[in-house]
């Protein structure tokens, strides 16, 4: 146990040098090769700017609706009647535009650039100063969802399944049991993506009924059924920013800081409200029973909570978090025994709730690893066990096949992040157990056997509320890069200008380096604390 215990201490230290050089590193080459460099150090002047980063991230968000409105851009389903704009004609014939393809990937990798630099500085100026308007920045969250509300379903297709699998409920058709293309070839099936084709369906009951509620009220058409979908996501990310100012008031963190780094979070609005991803319910609702429980309401908690896992399973996390911390820190582990058997009966009713209305049973349990066909490098214990696949096949071992090293690595990812959140329950209460019910659904998704970027949401819109030190840096590095994780359009965009003509290049290379470059106004500076400036000057 002692050689355990200097393991890990040997280990966090390593950590805790090699991150911080890192770190560093970032900061000096965003200091010195950014605008940031060309302000003088001035004392904070109060949040009057704010409509600047406003306005900024709304022109970021609809140069991401321009350029995902061209009729083959690559980042939404090019299909007849899937959208109101934007989609081919019935029997068009020719060959589309390389010019407008390429602009439609200039236009959105630039808004998400420009979306990126202006949310990291107001995320870095919410945390030196606090008090900002709760008002003024739900008007800002306005400005900066509405396009991606009326742009159509981008960066993925989920929302097609979504909308297939609620016509299968409202026909009483189990989604548990059968995938969309049970339906046949009709408008709600075949803008499903071919890999879910045939695959049931892993969400909860809760989701289900909302579903199939949502075709029944559409009577039945599809594209009205998918509307009120990313509308439905919409009002869940609204539901996240209430729910994580409860939070952080609980908590006493700063409300606006917590506001920006969840609701206003470049991956909570592009993968969340431009995907229409159901994990917005479940985030909303888990963080609503997560600030409940912190205001000692239990059962409500429990109550929220439970239906965040009638979303998706993973919420169950925040079940076992709530009953272990129920007492506070100096109950036994007896003493903890009636909480968490009122939480299980909680728990339980409620699923039964939500199940009866649904009315499909408990298949979806069954079904939970059903993304496990996805292979993603992006996914760590999935990367290394198709290199060691890869690896045995290339110095001849062909009788092990990748998908028994990847049964073996994803077995080992899963464990590792069920023996570290068992870990951080355990010590809940000594790290703050709101903080730790975050880092464990987080690595819950880097350790699982596929790493969606809307995935990330559930540990980050906690965390954005109870985050310490490094952890800062890390949900910063995570929400900036995550909307990219398998974003299209990158390779092509390079490939499309080595052989576009000279003014397409120039174009490109202007409005990418414009956005990349040009200063954003002089409140950038206070994003910096005033030592760090006065240094560089």
């Amino acid at each position: 146990m002692n050689r355990l215990k200097k393991l890990a201490h040997v280990v966090r230290r390593e950590y805790e040098r090699v991150a911080g050089r890192f770190e560093t590193g970032v900061q000096m080459l965003e200091h010195r090769y950014t605008p940031l460099g060309r302000f003088t150090p001035g004392p904070f002047e109060g949040w009057s700017f704010i409509w600047q980063p406003a306005l900024l991230g709304f022109v970021a968000m609809l140069l991401i609706l321009a350029g995902g409105s061209f009729t083959n851009s690559p980042f939404k389903l090019d299909m007849v009647n899937t959208w109101f704009f934007g989609e081919p004609v019935a029997g068009q014939t020719g060959t589309p535009s390389e010019t407008k393809f390429i602009l439609s990937i200039v236009l959105v990798y630039g808004g998400l650039l420009l979306l990126m630099r202006v949310w990291l500085r107001l995320a870095e100026v919410m945390k030196l100063h606090g008090g900002a308007s709760i008002k003024s920045l739900w008007w800002t969250l306005l400005l900066w969802a509405t396009p991606m509300v009326v742009a159509p379903p981008m960066f993925s297709r989920d929302v097609f399944s979504y909308a297939a699998q609620g016509e299968m409920t409202s026909h009483h058709i189990s989604p548990y049991l059968f995938g969309p293309y049970t339906l046949g070839a009709t408008p709600f099936n075949l803008p499903v993506d071919p890999l879910w084709q045939n695959a049931p369906a892993p969400y909860g009951p809760l989701f289900l009924f909302l579903d199939g509620t949502m075709a029944k009220v559409t009577h039945h058409h599809p594209l009205a059924t998918v509307v009120l979908l990313r509308l439905l996501e919409t009002f869940a990310v609204a539901l996240i920013g209430y729910g994580v100012v409860l939070l952080a008031r609980g908590l006493g963190r700063d409300p606006g800081e917590a506001f920006v780094l969840s609701a206003m979070n470049p991956l909570v609005l592009l993968t969340l409200i431009g995907g229409a991803h159901n994990d917005a319910i479940m985030a909303a609702l888990l963080v609503v029973g997560i600030a409940l429980a912190v205001q000692k309401r239990p059962v409500w908690a429990l109550f929220f909570c439970a239906s965040a896992t009638a979303i998706k399973a993973p919420a169950a996390l925040g079940l076992a978090y709530v009953a272990w911390t129920w007492l506070g820190p100096r109950a036994s582990i007896r003493q903890r025994l009636k909480p968490i058997g009122i939480a299980v009966l909680v728990a339980s009713a409620t699923l039964e709730l939500w199940t009866l209305l649904a009315g499909f049973g408990f298949g979806w349990v069954n079904n939970l690893l059903s993304n496990g066909t996805v292979r993603s490098w992006a996914a760590p214990a999935t990367a290394v066990g198709m290199a060691l696949g890869n690896s045995l096949h290339a110095i001849g071992l062909q009788s092990v096949s990748v998908t028994s090293v990847l049964s073996v690595t994803r077995f080992v990812g899963l464990m590792t992040a069920v023996g570290f959140s068992l870990w951080l329950l355990w010590h809940s209460e000594r790290r703050g157990w709101v903080r730790s019910l975050g880092l464990s659904l987080v690595l819950f998704v880097e350790l699982g056997p596929v790493v969606q970027p809307w995935y990330l949401a559930w540990g980050l819109v906690l965390l954005a509320a109870s985050y310490k030190g490094r952890e800062h840096f890390w949900l910063l590095a995570l929400s900036i890069t995550g909307p990219f994780i398998g974003l299209p359009g990158g390779r092509q965009l390079l490939a499309g200008l080595v052989h576009s003509n000279p003014l397409l290049i120039a174009l490109a290379v202007a409005i990418l380096g414009g956005v990349l470059i040009l200063p954003m106004g002089r409140w950038t500076q206070w994003s910096w604390p005033e030592k760090e400036l006065e240094l560089t000057v």
